[in-house]
């Protein structure tokens, strides 16, 4: 089946012409001016949203924090190129990923495709890995198989952008992650030095794993150059 996208776009002219190219592109584009239909049409058969950040009603900062606080549907947000704040802000929200107006349907499809794909770490601390193929991290149990995270017998709720960040430094044995290879081995895209993606993550994942997220003992900057998995 062809991959389902939501497009929100309140743009008729601009959701017409995105939606035809995602088509050429082989996906099945289901378009939508609002948020609040946006937030109706959500269903288990939608692989991915597009969401345009400024919209009537409803924006789209509250659309990705509303559909994030439902699940882990993969979101992208399109913005302004200058919005900073904005592309912050929708970040900070749940969202996956950014793309900015205007927006090149080809550029756009590369980011859907690296998005949904499924991409395992390659093992460089063998020690950290169980029999079972679950890697651990402090007392956190990361299992690929079921991209699932838990503290003892507790599950942490994880984005899939959040779980293959976090896979990705604890599959690396303690060594140094750099920013440039953590934004193409988890988005599969160059930023060209753009690291407001990554910054954003890590202090999303770092309040969801860490005791003291000020004070992180799991996911550790490393100045000048990434991250790597503590302790």
């Amino acid at each position: 089946m062809a991959t389902r996208v939501l497009l929100v776009e309140d743009d008729e002219r601009v959701r017409q012409a995105l939606g035809l190219a995602l088509a050429d592109e082989g996906y099945d584009v289901v378009e939508t001016a609002t948020g609040e239909e946006a937030l109706e049409l959500v269903d288990p058969d939608l692989d991915i949203v597009l969401l345009d950040l400024m919209l009537p009603g409803i924006d789209g900062i509250e659309v990705c924090s509303t559909l994030r606080s439902r699940g882990d549907l993969p979101i992208i947000i399109a913005t302004a190129r200058s919005d900073t704040a904005d592309v912050i802000a929708g970040l900070e929200a749940g969202a996956d990923d950014y793309v900015t107006k205007p927006l090149v349907a080809g550029e756009l499809a590369a980011r859907i495709r690296a998005l949904l794909r499924r991409r395992r770490p390659t093992s460089g601390g063998p020690s950290e890995e169980d029999q079972a193929g679950r890697w651990h991290l402090g007392d956190l149990t990361i299992d690929p198989g079921r991209e699932a995270v838990t503290r003892g017998e507790t599950p942490l709720h994880l984005t899939r952008t959040e779980f293959r960040l976090l896979l990705e430094l604890a599959s690396a044995g303690g060594n140094v992650v750099t920013r440039e290879q953590l934004l193409q081995r988890v988005w599969g895209y160059d930023y060209f030095g753009d690291t407001r993606l990554l910054d954003v993550h890590v202090r999303r994942l770092r309040r969801k794993i860490e005791p003291d997220p000020d004070d992180p003992e799991l996911v550790l900057t490393v100045r000048g150059s990434g991250y790597r998995a503590g302790p």
